[in-house]
């Protein structure tokens, strides 16, 4: 391969086309979940499959130290990038076998596949051993279909309707995303230069960091359907804030190792990657479904502006410097106190989350959000979708 400048401008092409992916993915798949799912479920299978998000990170690590350690400098990184390509090749037969959501199919008019799609669900459901319980007559609404729901109803949706959840979102997106892009990604660095670790080596921490992570959203995910969303939400990020400020002042004192930092961050983060999931459930969910994918869209990269100031921000706080020496505790004065910025941030987000969060645990979609395309909305008979064009609509479905 070249070492050209236009080969760096390749290498970033392909990164930003493999980032524009993965967030496209987490639109999708949420979208799904919430769709697919009975509504007792919703939360814990919507925060579980979040949360293997570190299982990747964990099965990256193994092939780390299994594989990629043991090649050449020159090659093992172009090895690692591949292994990402192969998994999407297994994705794409996996997607083959998932069903369409009957939501979505109702909302553009094709009532009679949503109709195949549910009797085929039911069908399953009772092969399987399960049973189904009579659809309350009340829960009916019509429904006008829309084609398209394009970014002007989008904005009045987030901003007209529903302020407060707007508001709500994009505080639990924005302080996750910066919390994890803060410490994962300087997490290598403060091994290596404040710890000392050998940068071989940093792989074992970051399994153990990985597993902590996976571990608290299948530990504590069922707890989102049962005691709520506000009280588990809140919950963890305050347990997360606070864990962070009571690390940062151990490592200001000198007190931490590169065996109990990972140790405290793995606690902190058990509970930290639980709220992290519910924050997508919630922007998932809490809005109404014909705009429920591209609002978890906006809110997913308004977060990761802001959680791109992270790891530049304790980049900056870590500094050159090596080792625990001497002046260890003057050289990485700021870097704690950059902890409690971030310890200060998920509290904010557990305030706005015990303020302003919805108890959407056991509730239908429909009815945390109903749907824009309702014919009878509250107040606004023809619904924000029943004539956008003035052109004629389609059947009731």
């Amino acid at each position: 391969f070249g070492r050209g400048e236009g080969w760096v401008l390749y290498l970033n092409l392909t990164r930003f086309i493999a980032g524009a992916g993965i967030g496209g993915e987490y639109a999708a798949i949420n979208s799904a979940i919430d769709e697919l799912i009975p509504a007792r479920f919703r939360g814990r299978v919507d925060i579980a499959v979040n949360g293997t998000y570190w299982a990747g990170a964990f099965l990256a690590s193994v092939l780390t130290l299994a594989v990629i350690k043991h090649l050449p400098v020159a090659y093992s990184w172009r090895i690692g990038f591949l292994f990402g390509p192969v998994l999407g090749l297994v994705i794409l037969f996996v997607r083959r076998n998932l069903p369409e959501s009957p939501r979505w199919l109702v909302m553009h008019g094709r009532v009679d596949e949503a109709e195949a799609a549910v009797a085929h669900i039911e069908e399953m459901t009772r092969q399987s051993g399960g049973t189904l319980d009579p659809v309350d007559e009340s829960k009916a609404i019509d429904i006008l279909p829309a084609d398209r729901v394009g970014y002007w109803t989008l904005t009045k949706t987030l901003f007209r309707r529903y302020p407060s959840r707007s508001i709500l979102g994009a505080s639990l997106m924005i302080t996750q995303s910066f919390l994890y892009n803060a410490i994962f990604f300087t997490y290598s660095l403060v091994l290596t230069k404040i710890y000392g670790v050998p940068d071989g080596n940093t792989a074992y921490y970051f399994m153990a960091f990985a597993l902590g992570n996976l571990a608290g959203p299948l530990v504590l995910g069922h707890l989102f359907d049962t005691i709520g969303r506000r009280a588990m939400i809140t919950g963890t990020y305050l347990i997360a804030g606070i864990g962070l400020a009571v690390s940062a002042l151990l490592f200001h004192e000198g007190q931490l190792t590169a065996l109990t930092q990972t140790i405290c961050w793995c606690f902190i983060f058990f509970f930290a990657s639980a709220g992290a999931s519910a924050a997508y459930l919630t922007v998932s969910e809490i809005f109404p479904v014909e705009v429920r994918a591209k609002a978890i869209a906006v809110f997913f990269a308004i977060a990761q502006c802001f959680g791109s100031f992270g790891p530049w921000f304790y980049g900056k706080l870590i500094g050159n410097t090596s080792g625990q020496s001497a002046d260890f505790l003057e050289h990485h004065s700021k870097l704690w106190i950059g902890y409690l910025i971030g310890a200060a941030v998920m509290i904010a987000g557990a305030l706005v989350e015990l303020a302003l969060g919805v108890n959407a645990e056991g509730r239908s979609l429909e009815d945390v959000a109903r749907p824009l395309s309702s014919i009878d909305l509250p107040d606004e008979p023809g619904g924000l979708l029943s004539s956008p064009t003035g052109a004629p609509r389609p059947p009731i479905a």
